[in-house]
């Protein structure tokens, strides 16, 4: 378990001190205060409803979007931690707002995400537990920051439970690309094979929610993968397999794999290219689009 617990007393200040203005926080205080004393706010089956449509809203929103609009739900729900249903609630919208700050900022992102998985673990919800340990550590796997707290998310999410879930299926790929950054190419591919074997039996027929993990979006973790172990034509393959799947109405996903591709141009040696790819295609996706995510893809092009 992670050291320390979320401390209720300081919850709202923290939130305000991250990411708002004083005249906002005081307009989300009211809000969630007003809530608690109206009618002790909305019901689990209503948060849950709320969670499915941010699930949803991810795939498509940029950060700051997601951003101001969780941070006054979290507020809200801060009201609400006397019912234990609710920690996994709370935990689950943390999660999302973590994913709103860069990986490097450890100030911001991995507390965040360290507060996600105490709250989940309060909540007794075992799947939540994998869940949000699993996300954390793709996230930051995939942006290639924190890599060592990626490797704690994970090992801890794969020590709770082994049964095959989508939060299982996350910690095993956000290892896997840590692995993979650091040069450990044995055990990257081990981890890709244990994490085919868990997307075989946990897949989600759901297409447009972070909540889960269908076919074109294992692919687009596979594909990055694949880039990073400079396996071109495996990573070639699971690119076309993510396009070939990924619905219209997510772009900002199919930037991703252009990225990739400007990624493995750079490794092959065509630095000026493969920044120029991956550069042009974060300039055609609308700046509202844009994420946190792959701006840091092209900081790692750059680098290459």
């Amino acid at each position: 378990m992670l050291e320390g617990e979320v401390n209720r007393r300081t919850f709202i200040s923290d939130v305000s001190a991250t990411a708002i203005a004083p005249l906002v926080a005081s307009d989300l205080l009211t809000t969630g205060f007003a809530a608690r004393l109206a009618d002790d706010g909305p019901s689990v089956d209503e948060w849950e409803d709320r969670l499915t449509t941010y699930g949803t809203d991810y795939m498509s929103l940029g950060a700051a979007d997601i951003q101001r609009r969780v941070v006054g739900e979290l507020v809200t729900v801060q009201q609400q931690l006397d019912r234990p249903q609710l920690w996994s609630v709370a935990a689950r919208l943390m999660t999302l707002y973590a994913k709103t700050f860069p990986g490097s900022d450890g100030s911001k992102a991995v507390n965040w995400y360290r507060m996600a998985a105490s709250a989940a673990d309060r909540s007794g919800d075992e799947q939540a537990r994998v869940w949000v340990r699993g996300r954390a550590a793709i996230a930051l796997g995939y942006e290639g920051a924190a890599l060592g707290v990626a490797d704690v998310f994970a090992d801890q999410a794969m020590a709770l439970s082994g049964k095959p879930s989508l939060g299982l299926l996350t910690a095993i790929m956000g290892k896997a690309h840590a692995a993979a950054i650091r040069g450990d190419l044995g055990s990257a591919r081990t981890l890709i094979d244990r994490g085919r074997q868990v997307f075989d039996a946990a897949a989600s027929y759901e297409q447009t929610s972070d909540y889960a993990v269908p076919y074109w979006r294992m692919n687009v973790f596979l594909s990055l993968l694949l880039a990073r172990l400079g396996d071109e034509r495996r990573a070639t393959e699971a690119q076309e397999a993510a396009r070939r799947e990924l619905p219209k109405e997510l772009p900002r996903f199919a930037t991703h794999l252009e990225m990739h591709r400007g990624l493995m141009r750079a490794r092959s040696g065509d630095t000026v290219g493969g920044v120029r790819q991956a550069r042009n295609a974060l300039e055609t996706l609308p700046p509202a689009r844009h994420s946190l995510t792959l701006r840091m893809l092209l900081a790692e092009v750059e680098h290459a």
